[in-house]
């Protein structure tokens, strides 16, 4: 793949090919390499777009690179606008309903900011329909997708088990019971059926932060941050020792004891102002716990390089962990704690409105960071800085029609059923 790549962009780079190709093309040869994180394939591919409306597939096209933009792509942005004018005229006109549902579905939320594996099911479910579908790599998709749900499943019964055997649910009544949220977070960061064992641990993390969120919320200020600390440190040391007995490798736990020690700290302090807000808010929303426990078991060997960079929380580590405080800001309550959306209120006058669109922007701008981060020479493999991007898509998936994880609702559960309990019905009888 990496020579493809190399090839695709070392013989068109700056060169007429671009031109002499239809929008379609161009944005393909744009994304595909973009994605693959050559970012240095600048947009020289796209200025040539001449002012015709373009619909179908070429629009679909040019909309999904406009996301894939870092900091100072202009051109990207004025292709968003342009392809979501002529995609949402195209909608009105209503000549296809199978492109009109494809089309919204790009405009509701665009591709590189949804959740790999839903994507996956959602796609299969839509080519099924294709009159010019292939049956064989139809077949091949569905049986992919039933193993690797297989694998989840497994995995899933594991950490039940292990939730169960700790009861730490009956022990603090007023904790949320959101074993399978939490267990749904992690498929969407890591779903390579491999890494089944660094699929536990993480949902693992994720189940004490929820509980020690509600314990926050409930104590307050009326306890201090090392009572609250006290829960994950109990597990930690079992952690390391399984890893140790199942893996055989050592973790340094005091990496991990770290963050902890951040993420309940962050619990402790008040915003005053959007800025205060942001600085502590992309710690206390738990993302950088989450990503340095999965460094520890996508990562083999381990170096002190590595470590001592993780330890400050890089900017792919920060830009993710931004996106999910943002993203959880608009599917959350007011509540009793202070969110982007209200100190930026409190502090400009603005209307509620106009606050959304600003946390808006932030996210996009977030995004562009992101983008960007994604080829920073970092001592960590490309798979821990493909969770790190996963963990912002599946904050997008989980708040984007409301609180996905701390109120029950049912887009989350339809999800939850479609990609970890209903497996793809194969067809038996289909003829190729």
């Amino acid at each position: 793949m990496k020579r493809i790549f190399d090839g695709l962009y070392n013989n068109d780079h700056c060169g007429d090919t671009w031109k002499a190709e239809n929008l379609y093309a161009r944005a393909l040869k744009f994304r595909l390499p973009r994605q693959h994180r050559y970012v240095s394939l600048k947009t020289e591919v796209l200025p040539y777009v001449e002012p015709v409306i373009y619909v179908n597939t070429p629009s679909i096209a040019y909309c999904r690179p406009s996301f894939l933009s870092i900091e100072g792509e202009n051109i990207l942005e004025e292709a968003k606008d342009f392809s979501t004018k002529h995609l949402e005229e195209y909608i009105n006109q209503n000549k296809d309903k199978n492109l009109a549902a494809i089309i919204n579905h790009s405009l509701e939320l665009p591709l590189h900011w949804r959740m790999l594996r839903l994507e996956a099911r959602w796609f299969i479910d839509i080519y099924r329909t294709r009159k010019d579908m292939y049956p064989i790599l139809l077949e091949l998709a569905e049986l992919d997708f039933n193993m690797v749900q297989a694998a989840h499943q497994f995995d899933l019964k594991q950490v039940s088990r292990w939730w169960k055997s700790i009861a730490l649910a009956e022990k603090l009544s007023f904790a949320r019971d959101r074993l399978m949220e939490n267990f749904f977070w992690t498929t969407g960061k890591i779903f390579l059926p491999q890494f089944g064992y660094c699929r536990r641990i993480l949902t693992k993390v994720n189940s004490l932060i929820t509980t020690i969120d509600d314990t926050f919320v409930i104590m307050k200020k009326t306890t201090h941050a090392s009572d609250i600390y006290i829960i994950p440190l109990t597990i930690l040391n079992e952690m390391a020792f399984d890893t140790l007995k199942e893996q055989r490798f050592h973790i340094n736990i005091r990496y991990l004891k770290k963050a902890w020690a951040d993420l309940c700290r962050s619990y402790l302090l008040e915003a005053k102002c959007p800025q205060e807000y942001i600085e502590n808010a992309w710690i206390s929303r738990s993302a950088p716990t989450i990503l340095v426990h999965a460094y520890f078991f996508v990562t083999n060997p381990i170096t002190m390089e590595a470590l001592d960079c993780l330890e400050g929380y890089p900017n792919i580590i920060r830009w993710s962990s931004m996106i999910l405080r943002l993203v959880d800001d608009f599917g959350t309550s007011m509540g009793d704690v202070p969110k982007a959306i209200q100190c930026y209120m409190n502090e400009t006058s603005a209307s509620e409105e106009d606050a959304c669109e600003y946390v808006r922007y932030l996210i996009f701008a977030t995004w562009n960071k992101l983008n960007e981060e994604q080829v920073v020479s970092y001592p960590f493999n490309q798979l821990f800085i493909e969770i790190a991007l996963n963990l912002a898509r599946m904050a997008q998936c989980i708040y984007q029609h409301g609180d996905g994880h701390g109120i029950e609702n049912h887009e989350t559960k339809d999800r939850l059923f479609s990609l970890l309990i209903q497996s793809i019905p194969l067809n038996k009888d289909r003829r190729y």
